[in-house]
């Protein structure tokens, strides 16, 4: 039985964690009594007695963390931004390519996606890959998000009965277009230049929407029938699966698989002007559903256990 640590379990990543664990009968989980949740000495030790290790912390904290390990046999799946961009480290999203996929199972570093950037890798590596456009294409991408998305201090925000006024309309943030997925969204795709990003934060919990819109002359190949067809032969597990944009009625709703793990990917528009969608949970895909997948190939599991599709 696998001994699991996940540090920051109090957090809104960890605690999404902890529930998706909690009925697992294959591993062990090891908790820190609240005194002892944030004594260094504690978390070291934690830290070096478990197989793997979640962190679900700040950037910073995050950091400090793997510097506490000297157990050279404990993985660590890191939900932070910290270590998204290194090469040392395996980038948590199998679905891509076979050579993440075959690198997850023995990788001892693991850096989970980003919740926007999921959704633009999803949606822009594939035609890269495929030679559909090219590296320096340049692209703008609008992403909807639930509130949970800013963690316990926005959710507390948006929960107080004194802010409702955050109730009433959705707020563009990121304006400045510095926003700290940029750099995972260039370099995971291969961009040569980071996109114009418009993330928007609304008043629901949890869903996410990610659209990248595209002119069909920014094609260097292929038409938006065969991006369907390219979606559709890339995407076909349970977890990361293409749907048919003629079945969405005209809308999309970025509380369309809310709760839950999975990720729709769909394409709409028409052969001029062309809309590559993304729809998952922030706190699924985009964050906790996307650390278990990863805990579930380095235990040599099904990617699905435990989680919620």
């Amino acid at each position: 039985m696998k001994k699991i640590f996940i540090d920051g379990s109090v957090g809104t990543t960890g605690l999404r964690i902890a529930e998706r664990l909690e009925n697992r009968k294959d591993i062990e989980i090891i908790t820190l009594p609240e005194d002892k949740r944030k004594d260094p000495n504690s978390r070291k030790k934690a830290l070096n007695s478990c197989d793997v290790a979640f962190l679900c912390l700040p950037d910073p904290a995050a950091i400090e963390a793997v510097e506490m390990i000297d157990n050279p046999n404990t993985v660590v799946i890191d939900a932070s931004t910290a270590h998204r961009t290194n090469d040392g480290w395996c980038y948590g999203f199998p679905e891509l390519s076979d050579t993440i996929k075959d690198r997850l199972p023995t990788s001892k570093r693991i850096a989970v996606p980003g919740c926007h950037a999921s959704g633009f890798i999803s949606l822009v590596y594939p035609l890269i890959e495929a030679g559909f456009i090219s590296a320096d294409t340049k692209l703008t991408c609008h992403s909807i998000t639930g509130y949970s998305g800013g963690g316990k201090k926005m959710i507390a925000e948006y929960e107080d009965e004194g802010k409702d006024f955050l109730l009433k309309a959705p707020r563009q943030y990121g304006l400045t277009q510095q926003h700290k997925h940029l750099k995972e969204m260039k370099k995971i795709t291969g961009l040569e230049s980071e996109p114009i990003f418009c993330p928007i934060v609304s008043d629901f919990y949890s869903g996410m929407t990610v659209t990248v819109p595209l002119f069909a002359t920014d094609l260097k190949k292929g038409t938006i029938d065969d991006i369907k067809t390219l979606y559709k032969e890339k995407y076909n597990s349970d977890i990361v699966k293409y749907t048919d944009g003629d079945t969405l009625e005209g809308f999309i709703s970025a509380h369309n698989v809310a709760k839950k793990d999975s990720m729709q990917v769909t394409v709409c528009g028409n052969s001029d002007r062309i809309l590559l969608v993304a729809m998952y949970d922030n706190l699924g895909k985009g964050a906790s559903g996307a650390a278990v997948e990863c805990l579930n190939y380095v235990l040599g599991v099904a990617p699905e256990t435990g989680l919620e599709l």
